[in-house]
């Protein structure tokens, strides 16, 4: 008889693009997203939660470069119907808006947080499941709902604790783009390839700098390792109206718009777009957000081709060091803006919608790269076991402190090696380990053990400094929740 074929054990293995985000990393975007959702509800947003899988026929074809169902998004097919993984909040959303519409108030202001999955290559900080944070306003066509996006993303960094002057919120136009493009000679269907190929050259320009972009602008461009990327073939009088829109920012926004209007006097639609960017920036000064936090800024374009007028982002502007050494701004964090035909592909109907996202993987890099987040925590008390049969006073000591708002823990490995509980605690980043044996019990005490004072103490102390601060105490049980919480008071 043949032997059955023993099955290969599963590797332990995070699927590639993909991580895993233990304690403290999940604990920090908690608090974070907290803060902004107290922003969103402030604001008047209600929270939503959308399925995770939406059909692919629902989400559209909207992510860059995408020309199959199973491309871009993580898809499969179930009885005949092709379903896959959403890879934004905000086709979910027009879904839901269409669905719910008799249901829902007009407009409908919703805010929503979670994972969203791209199937794309993954590299250096870049992975394949990553977290969004969003709000967006679906039946409303004012500029006043653009600029009040702009306003609550500026004071999301702010709860977060960007500080004013480390962030600005750039404003443009996809109309005024389009005005642009008009003028340049590139409106119409059949221009379709070269208007793509402009809006990922202009989309560079922080990163290749104006040359960089006018080759591609032109015949194309030849990267440092001898890659050539094939340019949109654009005459020198076609790019430099390109160049002039991007480069039209000036110190304040009214220089800007002025600069804007002259560039697109000949685009009835570009005029539009001009016209409602002049709104936004009015609306925004009167509530106080100036140039020093939101500026109309031509050169962002956002990545999404549903966006149809206003578009907006969120860039940090303090220098980092990145995978190569190099001193670089931190970039952008957030970014949404109009999306008006959105909703329509399934109503037949024009329904107004404008929103924003937050990358919140990228908000919590940023916010460890200054320090503003330390990538560490503080673990639980550690109430260790002396005697076997006392565990249910060492659960009560536990339930006492927890009573207290303290985070505590009973050590339930094997108590056999004091040590080992002490290592325990050691790992678990522990500020105080509580220590009650047959003996301290008898006289009612406990002993205190301030793990973090033995810890620094242990490292450079003085003979003389270890005697007179001892990391050690002895305190009556009926004090041991003041004297623990001011043991973990003094190093905080």
């Amino acid at each position: 008889m043949a032997k059955t074929k023993k099955q290969p054990r599963p590797k332990a293995e995070t699927p590639k693009g993909f991580r895993d985000y233990f304690g403290v990393e999940v604990t920090e975007r908690a608090e974070m997203l907290a803060k902004i959702a107290e922003v969103y509800h402030r604001y008047g947003f209600d929270p939503l939660e959308t399925s995770g899988v939406e059909t692919v026929e629902a989400l559209g074809k909207f992510l860059p470069d995408v020309d199959r169902p199973n491309e871009g998004v993580f898809a499969f097919e179930e009885d005949g119907t092709w379903l896959a993984l959403r890879y934004d909040m905000t086709a979910p959303l027009a879904r839901v808006a269409a669905q719910f519409r008799n249901d829902l108030p007009s407009p409908y202001r919703r805010y929503t947080m979670g994972p969203v999955w791209r199937n794309e290559k993954p590299g250096p900080g870049r992975f394949r499941q990553f977290y969004q944070c969003d709000a967006d306003t679906v039946g409303s066509g004012s500029a006043a709902a653009d600029a009040e996006i702009c306003a609550m993303l500026s004071d999301c960094l702010e709860a977060v604790g960007i500080e004013r002057g480390e962030y600005v919120v750039r404003v443009n136009n996809r109309k005024v783009l389009n005005g642009v493009m008009e003028v340049a000679g590139l409106a119409g269907d059949d221009k379709d390839a070269e208007r793509g190929i402009v809006l990922r050259a202009i989309d560079k320009l922080d990163r290749l700098g104006e040359q960089g972009v006018r080759d591609l602008l032109g015949e194309g461009r030849k990267d440092e390792s001898g890659d050539f990327t094939k340019g949109a073939g654009l005459s020198t009088d076609q790019a430099d109206r390109i160049i002039a829109f991007v480069q039209a920012t000036a110190g304040d926004n009214a220089t800007t718009i002025g600069n804007l209007k002259a560039l697109t006097e000949d685009s009835d639609v570009g005029t539009q777009g001009v016209g409602e960017l002049e709104q936004i920036a009015d609306l925004l000064a009167a509530q106080g957000y100036g140039p020093d936090r939101i500026i109309i800024d031509p050169s962002v374009v956002r990545g999404l081709g549903y966006y149809t007028g206003p578009v907006y982002e969120a860039e940090l502007t303090f220098d980092v060091q990145n995978e190569k050494g190099q001193t670089v701004q931190f970039g952008s964090v957030a970014g949404g803006g109009r999306y008006d035909d959105l909703v329509k592909r399934f109503t037949g109907q024009e329904v107004p919608a404008t929103g924003v996202s937050i990358g919140v993987d990228r908000l919590l890099a940023a916010l460890r790269a200054t320090g503003k987040l330390k990538g560490e925590d503080t673990g639980p008390v550690i109430v260790t076991i002396m005697d076997r049969d006392r565990m249910a006073e060492y659960q009560a000591m536990a339930a006492t402190l927890r009573q207290a708002g303290i985070r505590a823990e009973v050590y339930l490995g094997n108590p056999k090696n004091f040590g080992n509980q002490l290592k325990y605690a050691d790992k678990r980043r522990s500020p105080v380990a509580v220590i009650q044996g047959s003996d301290e019990a008898e006289r009612g005490v406990v002993q205190l053990k301030d793990l973090i004072l033995g810890a620094k103490l242990a490292q450079d102390a003085t003979l003389e400094e270890w005697k007179s601060q001892p990391a050690q105490t002895e305190v009556a049980l009926s004090d041991l929740v003041a004297e623990v919480q001011a043991m973990i008071a003094r190093h905080q």
